[in-house]
This record gives C-alpha cells, sequence and structure tokens, in this order.
C-alpha cells in the first residue's frame, strides 16, 4: 500500500535529496543531449538497485505484522490462509510504492530528482504496469484466501490507488493512508477468522499512527512544521497507554475457553503474566522508537528532522504490530513480528537502502 501504509506506507527513515545533483528534465521527457542514445545501458545491478528504491523493498518488514496481528485478535491459528493474506498485503503495498512515484514523477523531478523515475533509471511505463500487476495479483492471492478476504482485499486496494491518484495532496490523505492500514490489518483477520469485528479495535490504534506519522510526512520536504510531530508525540503517547494498559476484549473463542457457559458475558480482561510484560515492554519499545524523533522535529522542524521523525514512526510500526498481537493474546506471533525489526534494518544496511520516503 502507498504508507506507513499506507500504509500505510507504509518503509523507514526518509530521503533527503542528493546534494550538488541537478534536477532533470521531467521523467519520460526526451534527453536534450545529442550523445544520449550513445550512453551506455545502465548494468543490471544498478537497474536492479533502482527498482529496489522504487519498491523501497526495506519498508516491506513492516508489512507482515499487519496480517499477523489482525489473526491474532481473531483468536484462530495461522495457517495458509493468513500466509496468502501476507503476500496479498506485500503486493498491494508495493503496488502503491509503484504507482506513488509514477503519480508524483513531475513533483519528485523537481523536489526528489535522485529518485528512480526522475532519474531515468526506471521508466514511468514499467512503474505504472508494475502497480497493475501487483495490484491484480495481491488481489487473487486474497481470492485464495477466501471470501471474507478478498471483500477486505477489494477496498484496500481502492484505497491505495485513490490515495496516489487523487487524495495524497487534499486534506483526506493522510486519513486514507490510515484507512489502508487498518484495512491491511483486517485482511489479516478476515483471511485467518473468517471475520473482522474481533479485529476493529487493533485496526483502529494501528490506524491512528499511521495517521499521525501520514500527517508528519506532509512537510516531509519542506519542514516548518510544530504541530504535526506534537500530535503525533501525543498520539504516540495515547496509543502507548492503551496498548500497556487498556482493558481488552478476548476473541469470542478464548472467552468461551476461558469461562465455560458463560460466553459472551466475561467482561474485557487486561494481559496478565507473561503476556502481560511482553505486551509492556513491546508498547514501550514502540513509544521509544517514535517518540524521540518526534521531540526533535517538534523543537527543530527543519526537513532532516522532520524526515527523521517520519522514518522513526515507520519504524515503530513494527514494535506496536508486535504489541498488537501480544495484546490480543498471541505471545509467539507477537515475537515473531518483533523479529521483523532488525531484519528490516539488516536487508537497510545491506542494500545500502538505510533511507527510504514515506512519499
Amino acid at each position: 500500500m502507498s504508507r506507513t501504509a499506507p500504509a500505510a506506507r507504509a518503509g523507514s527513515a526518509a530521503d533527503p535529496a542528493v546534494p550538488g545533483q541537478h534536477a532533470p528534465s521531467p521523467a519520460g521527457a526526451p534527453a536534450a543531449s545529442s550523445d544520449a542514445a550513445s550512453r551506455p545501458t545502465a548494468p543490471r545491478s544498478g537497474h536492479a538497485a533502482a527498482w529496489a528504491e522504487l519498491l523501497r523493498l526495506p519498508a516491506l518488514f513492516t508489512v507482515p505484522g499487519d496480517a499477523l496481528a489482525g489473526a491474532a485478535a481473531t483468536g484462530a491459528r495461522p495457517g495458509r490462509r493468513t500466509l496468502l493474506a501476507i503476500g496479498s498485503s506485500l503486493c498491494l503495498y508495493e503496488a502503491g510504492m509503484a504507482l506513488n512515484d509514477w503519480a508524483d514523477r513531475a513533483e519528485d523531478a523537481v523536489e526528489r530528482p535522485h529518485r528512480p523515475l526522475p532519474s531515468g533509471r526506471v521508466r514511468p511505463a514499467a512503474a505504472l504496469t508494475a502497480a497493475g500487476v501487483l495490484t491484480g495479483a495481491g488481489l487473487a492471492l486474497a481470492a485464495g484466501a477466501g471470501r471474507p478476504a478478498l471483500a477486505v482485499a477489494a477496498p484496500l486496494a481502492a484505497t491505495v490507488w485513490a490515495y496516489d491518484l487523487g487524495l495524497k495532496h487534499t486534506p483526506a490523505g493522510p486519513v486514507a493512508m490510515a484507512a489502508a492500514r487498518g484495512l491491511d490489518l483486517l485482511l489479516g483477520a478476515a483471511a485467518t477468522g473468517g471475520g473482522t469485528r474481533a479485529a476493529l479495535p487493533s485496526a483502529a490504534l494501528l490506524g491512528s499512527h499511521t495517521l499521525a506519522v501520514t500527517a508528519v510526512s506532509r512537510r516531509e520536504t519542506t519542514g516548518g512544521s510544530v504541530l504535526a510531530p506534537l500530535a503525533a508525540l501525543a498520539t504516540t503517547g495515547v496509543l502507548t497507554r492503551l496498548v500497556a494498559d487498556g482493558r481488552i476484549r478476548l476473541p469470542a473463542g478464548r472467552r468461551a475457553a476461558a469461562a465455560p457457559g458463560l460466553s459472551g458475558s466475561t467482561p474485557p480482561a487486561r494481559p496478565t503474566g507473561t503476556n502481560g510484560a511482553l505486551t509492556t515492554a513491546l508498547a514501550a519499545a514502540y513509544a521509544a522508537t517514535a517518540a524521540r524523533p518526534y521531540v526533535h522535529a517538534a523543537l527543530n522542524p527543519s526537513p532532516p528532522l522532520t524526515q527523521r521523525a517520519v522514518g522513526g514512526g515507520i519504524r515503530a510500526t513494527v514494535p506496536l504490530q508486535a504489541a498488537l498481537a501480544a495484546r490480543a493474546g498471541a505471545p509467539v506471533a507477537s515475537l515473531l513480528v518483533a523479529a521483523l525489526a532488525p531484519a528490516g534494518r539488516m536487508f537497510a544496511r545491506r542494500a545500502a537502502m538505510r533511507k527510504v520516503s514515506i512519499t
């Protein structure tokens, strides 16, 4: 999805423009130089790197946690359909990334000339084709997970395309991104448990986080906003308290198991014991990851610090997903999600892609 995610877009830290690099003509425009045809073709490794940058591959590590947190909320055991939901999420997320850069190619030629499309390393038509193919693949995988999953994946795909093509630069943009990330969590719930009702609270919490990050990201190239990082900081504090200390309602199956003969009558319960400690620790990790960059951006709302705040918010998505899974009573799934954070950082270092933007 186009992210946080987005995705939200749903990625890692933001990427400032490369110093000293002049903006080329808009993507797709003919080269002015007469010797353009004689220039050597980019090596295959360079072409692959351009696509990796276009698709924000390190950001993919923030995606599987959506489906796993959604599955945990239903109380059902993850299985083949959960894996299909994860595959669908990954495809739709990457479709949003490719579509985002295709839609913003003229703007990026001025503000981010180093990106794959304005720099000429990826053709606009190829990016648009990739977005279409990935969207189709995402919907096909969701269909394989069952009708409930497809019923969530279809509006998710529509939200991704609507955000990138029309809503991104409107006041509805952050809301659309938050809706996409929430729907992605519900996709995992629908695929695993056949319904989404039990996962709605988790989707609302994750969507609120994405809304805050996206609001900050709207000023990542210009800076100057104190209110957005302050609001994101406040949101982080509220979400941390709700996840760690808020009362939760166990999925119907778990309520029945805990209180035979009293299904539906058991009041909401707090996470307790080892699971409660895990939830609290993961909620603290979420707050620690997101809060500090927000504070810095609020004190000095320059583009670099605003971009770091966006990156911190994106990275914080993973511990939040893990905390939501632990909160729902799925410690194994929560630890699996939490392990995606160091894996993503390792991949980013090896791929030399430490800086990837949400926009």
